[in-house]
Order: C-alpha cells, then structure tokens, then sequence
C-alpha cells in the first residue's frame, strides 16, 4: 500500500508542479486584466460620484447650520497679505543669494590668487635650493683630487 502512494506521488508530482505553473500564470494574467480596469472605475467614480455626493453633503451642511455666512473678504485679504509677504520674502531671498554668489566668486578668485602666489614663492624656493644644492656639489667635486 505504501509502494503505491509512493509510486502515485512520484506519478501525480510533474503535473501537480505544471498545474501550480498554469494557474501562477492565468493569476498574473487575471492582474494584468483587472488592474486597468479598477483604475478606470476609481477615476470615473472620482470625476462622476464623488462631486455630486460632496455638493449634496455640501448643501445639506449649510441648511442645517444655525450660524449666519460670514463675510468672505478678512480671509481673502488675509491670503493677499500673506502672498504679497512671501513675494517680498523670495525677492530678498534672491537678492540676498546673488550677493552671497558675488561675495563667494570674490573669495574664491583671492583664494586662487593666494594659492598661485604661495605656489610660485614655493616654487622659487625649490629653485633656489636646488641651485644651492649644485653649486655644493660642484665645489666638492672640484676640491676632490
């Protein structure tokens, strides 16, 4: 009896694998055909369902609160007040950044010019030594006998 469920397993494992193969891939392929398809129902649901029910509740809203509309213009000139300030805070944002670039384009020609000046003394340097060094070397070879 065991022999059997052995041989019947061995048997019945290729196909249960290409069965898992098949129905891995009909699974991917229902995804890819169904994901398009919701996104589209979500979109439509977005621009068709959702504004009318949002003005509904909207209306709803304002039959049924007991306060009186306020006056609209403190807050609009709220919002005016406050873009002209950011206007005026960009603007000093921006002039603030290129006089910072100028200062910056300052500093790094000074420091240019001060690593070239440090490179040409360093330089002289190296050539005076060396000139020292062989003028050394030539008297001790003349007092050589």
């Amino acid at each position: 009896m065991k022999a059997q469920a052995v041989r019947t397993r061995r048997q019945m494992t290729p196909m249960a694998d290409m069965a898992k193969v098949a129905a891995a891939q009909r699974f991917e392929d229902a995804r890819y055909w169904a994901a398009p398809r919701l996104e589209s129902a979500a979109h439509g649901f977005e621009d068709q369902v959702a504004p009318k029910v949002s003005s509904m509740l909207t209306r709803a809203a304002r039959k049924i609160d007991p306060t009186p509309m306020r006056s609209r213009r403190w807050p609009m000139l709220v919002l005016l007040t406050g873009v002209a300030v950011g206007a005026m805070g960009y603007m000093f944002y921006r002039r603030n950044a290129q006089q910072w670039t100028e200062h910056m384009k300052e500093s790094a020609s000074d420091a240019s010019r001060w690593v070239s000046e440090r490179a040409d003394r360093a330089s002289e340097s190296a050539d005076r030594m060396a000139t020292d060094m062989s003028n050394k070397t030539d008297e001790a070879s003349r007092k050589m006998p």
